[in-house]
């Protein structure tokens, strides 16, 4: 063989092994991203569950053996926390992957003042982006981003959507605290019988049997945002409390309301469980990321654990909630993070296991797809929360928390790795960190919050 030959072998040779390993390169990223292979998500969110509301948490009166299964085969975070410390907040957040404060929604959308006003049709949702990439989505539960027609989910990405979308209803009648009845099929009214958590249970069994993906061809987004276990506290065999074009919710005793809680989130647990059976059953619990998690700490009338403070304080206990990970053969099963993570972490997130990303041009969430996979650390980063008057800024383990009160600010600093129960004011003994935490708090108000028209308080 003469050298031209050789060299026209040798070209040709590395020509093809060039080839060779791109098609290679794109069968790995159709076989991780393309058609079945692409993973299903679940997102469960309870509303104003607390850190210690639930037994793998360290409650032992309430009992949860459904959460507690997916996480011992999944990951459970013990430093997850809700973007915001109420309900409509968070709830932005999450569909958007950005603080709250960037969509206007920087508290409750009342049903009293904000019947008119709600997340921007404009803003990109999870469902939104999905969609792009062949994703079916239903959501089934409490919306809270918007009363009016316009703002309903169906709108903002979501093919399905059954509920409610007040901040909370009756569980029997489903009324609103206004005295409106609030159950919806898609943008239309549409009255139910039944007990709101076992509905939401119900809807979510039947739509992972209609958009199975071996037979549809296209890979599911379900969002479950349950109401327990917010007020009004009811079991499922109680009456109403709530009339119709009447305001207010009829009282229960007191000292009846810790049993009824009970039942409301072991009832919630119970349809966790349906659920899981269910991606059993259909096959399709190999290849489903399922989330659990909170949209705010407890209430009075719950459990925040060794936390400070409750639901609306920027405290631990307003917003550092339970969180669990679940996706088997691919998040080692038993895992335990400390890792800081936030609710508008969740878009990014679940675009990267698709391996895209998302179009908005401004987005405060960071994937933690490695955290979940390969227990990576996740980048250093501030962390802030805002509402009303209390602000908080969380870098690293140090924690500033500043609450206005009238003309005074009181300023407090916690060092969270010593002291997660916020009992011990370190700032007269680091002014200097002090100075330092409230520049960069204000500069994040600057740029993050004002400016911005706030659709509700």
């Amino acid at each position: 063989m003469t050298k031209s030959s050789q060299y026209k072998t040798i070209f040709f040779f590395l020509v093809a092994m060039f080839a060779l390993h791109c098609l290679s390169a794109q069968d790995i990223k159709e076989e991780e991203n393309e058609g079945g292979d692409r993973p299903n998500f679940i997102l469960i969110m309870a509303d104003d569950l607390g850190y210690g509301d639930i037994s793998c948490y360290g409650n032992t009166m309430i009992n949860t053996p459904n959460i507690d299964k997916l996480a011992s085969e999944g990951i459970r975070f013990t430093d997850f926390h809700s973007n915001g410390t109420v309900c409509s907040p968070t709830r932005a957040a999450l569909m958007t992957g950005k603080y709250q404060q960037r969509t206007g929604v920087s508290g409750v959308i009342t049903a009293a003042n904000h019947r008119n006003v709600g997340l921007a049709i404009g803003e990109l949702t999870i469902a939104d982006e999905l969609k792009k990439y062949g994703y079916s989505s239903g959501m089934y539960g409490k919306w809270h981003l918007g009363y009016a027609p316009e703002f309903n989910p169906t709108l903002q990405g979501f093919d399905s959507f059954k509920g409610f979308v007040s901040g909370n209803v009756d569980y029997h009648g489903h009324i609103d605290q206004e005295g409106y009845v609030d159950w919806w099929e898609g943008a239309d009214l549409k009255a139910e019988e039944g007990y709101t958590t076992d509905l939401i249970t119900q809807y979510g069994v039947n739509f992972i049997k209609e958009n199975n993906p071996q037979i549809t061809g296209k890979p599911f987004f379900l969002y479950l945002p349950h109401e327990t276990p917010h007020y009004p506290y009811q079991k499922r065999i109680d009456k109403a409390v709530r009339k119709v074009g009447v305001r207010g919710t009829a009282s229960i005793p007191q000292d009846s309301i810790a049993n009824v809680y009970k039942e409301m989130v072991e009832v919630m647990d119970e349809g966790i469980g349906q659920i899981m059976q269910t991606l059993k059953e259909t096959g399709l619990d190999t290849n489903t990321i399922v989330i659990f998690c909170s949209d705010n700490g407890a209430s009075k009338n719950g459990n925040n654990g060794r936390l400070k403070g409750f639901k609306a304080e920027v405290y631990e206990g307003g917003h550092r909630v339970p969180a669990i990970a679940w996706y088997p053969n691919k998040f080692k099963e038993g895992t335990i993070t400390d890792e800081p993570v936030m609710t508008m972490d969740f878009l990014p997130t679940f675009l990267d296991f698709i391996g895209e990303k998302p179009e908005s041009e401004v987005i405060d969430g960071i994937s933690i797809k490695n955290l979940l996979l390969k227990g990576k650390a996740l980048p250093k980063r501030d962390l802030f929360w805002s509402f009303k008057n209390d602000n908080a800024i969380r870098s690293e383990n140090w924690k500033l928390v500043s609450i206005q009160e009238s003309d005074t600010e009181n300023v407090a600093l916690y060092d969270l790795s010593e002291d997660i129960g916020e009992t011990y004011n370190m700032a007269e003994l680091r002014p200097d960190l002090v100075n330092v935490l409230r520049q960069k708090l204000g500069n994040w108000q600057k740029k993050v919050r004002y400016g911005v028209k706030e659709v509700s308080n």
